[in-house]
């Protein structure tokens, strides 16, 4: 099974939209990996820069509230999967975005505002370990903390098969 966890990028902006994860243009792409520089290309966040060492080294996003809004487009998932970001962790997701992660075999975990801030708190240099059967999160940063997350049987389910492909093959 796929290893989930690595080097945090931190956005602390609520209702980042697909648009901003994908702009539209890059939309007639006929590969995933095709896609890959444009992530985050349109993020309107202070600070940030899409061509940032810091991103291209993220393996884990932890966001606000209402991440994936806007367009219900898989392809903002693909460029997630294709720059090997494998976790998104955030307040909530806008539903479709939360299901196409986890139909593409990765992980989108709700916390409270109280975590998120708590994984905020840890500083840029964070790294995250997801045990997806204990459903644990430990974050070491500028201290180490471990807390439980929460995922029903059926999104488990899919993160272990590697998608919604591969758990159809398994099961039907």
């Amino acid at each position: 099974m796929k290893q989930f966890g690595g080097s945090v990028l931190f956005l602390d902006r609520n209702d980042i939209n697909t648009d901003e994860i994908i702009p539209a243009k890059y939309l007639t792409e006929n590969s995933k990996l095709a896609l890959k520089p444009f992530i985050l290309e349109d993020l309107k966040l202070e600070g940030f820069d899409s061509a940032s060492e810091k991103l291209a080294d993220a393996s884990v996003i932890v966001t606000r509230a209402n991440f994936g809004c806007g367009s219900s487009r898989e392809h903002a998932v693909w460029v997630f999967e294709v720059n090997e970001i494998n976790v998104v962790i955030a307040e909530s997701f806008a539903r479709i975005f939360r299901q196409n992660m986890f139909n593409c075999g990765m992980l989108a975990i709700e916390l409270a505002k109280e975590k998120i801030d708590e994984l905020f708190s840890l500083g840029d240099s964070t790294t995250l370990t997801i045990d997806l059967d204990a459903q644990t999160i430990t974050a070491i940063g500028c201290e180490e903390i471990t807390f439980p997350f929460t995922l029903n049987s059926f999104d488990r389910d899919l993160v272990q098969a590697g998608g919604w492909l591969a758990f159809a093959d398994k099961t039907y």
